[in-house]
């Protein structure tokens, strides 16, 4: 029985390991652009049978309820919040926020399409509208030299002065992904998530459009953490985590007992 129970409560520690970690996670990127925290889901481990509900227990009654064993508890997975972060203006020209659902589209090393919510976007020597990391948003948009008075409408179409005219002229329009499953997709860093089977296929459209949300020039969406929240879930994480070591604790004295008195 001591044994058992150490196990069960080493599961217990295990799973409050990990969701500290979640937790660590989410307080560290408080201030990151953009940023979705992740949520902790605990399952149970598979139980013992030891009388199963409706077994005979004389030759004319049955239990009731029988008797489990639970073996313990894991980390089935992490779920990313997504609900919207505050939006902070910055006044810069190239700054958006998505003011609803939607992705930005960016075109990563290898070839591979990745998607962002964080639009602290900037021009490239080239005028091609690229991320910090210097990876072109999709469809490409590019300025001409001497581009000058930026606009970008919550439709994403871009707008700016070019050398020999007056007049503002449209050179492109950014485009924002909708996907069937958005918490499907795979976080890799950097702020940016890749499609997977589970999210499904991204869907390109106009901004403010079939459920998308508006693009806000000038501002950034902050991240969606609740430090009080958070703050509170890590000390309820941390009781959890004394509980189960106080269970090993007194595990371990039953088994002494038992070994120095039996």
């Amino acid at each position: 029985m001591g044994s058992s129970a150490m196990h069960i409560a080493r599961t217990g520690l295990d799973a409050q390991d990990m969701r500290m970690r979640v937790i660590s996670n989410n307080l560290a990127n408080v201030n990151t652009t953009a940023f979705k925290r992740d949520r902790a889901s605990f399952q149970t481990l598979a139980y013992q049978v030891v009388t199963a509900p409706g077994a005979a227990s004389t030759s004319e009654t049955k239990y009731a309820t029988g008797l489990n064993l639970g073996t313990g508890v894991r980390i089935q997975g992490t779920s990313r919040i997504e609900t919207e972060g505050s939006l902070q203006t910055t006044g810069g020209a190239l700054d958006l926020a998505l003011d609803g659902n939607g992705y930005f589209q960016v075109q990563m090393p290898g070839g591979t399409l990745g998607y962002t919510r964080a639009g602290n976007f900037s021009r490239s020597p080239e005028g091609q509208l690229i991320t910090s990391e210097g990876y072109q948003v999709m469809p490409g948009i590019t300025f001409p030299d001497g581009t000058t008075n930026i606009t970008i409408g919550t439709d994403g179409t871009v707008s700016a002065t070019v050398p020999g005219q007056t007049e503002a002229t449209q050179i492109g329009q950014i485009q924002v992904a909708s996907f069937p499953n958005a918490a499907g997709l795979q976080a890799t860093g950097d702020n940016y998530l890749i499609e997977t089977s589970a999210s499904g296929t991204a869907n390109l459209g106009i901004a403010g459009q079939d459920g998308r949300g508006n693009i806000r020039q000038g501002m950034l969406e902050g991240s969606n953490v609740n430090v009080v929240e958070e703050l509170v879930d890590m000390i309820e994480t941390q009781r959890a985590y004394e509980v189960n070591s106080k269970m090993i604790s007194a595990a371990d004295e039953m088994e002494k007992y038992v070994n120095q008195n039996i």
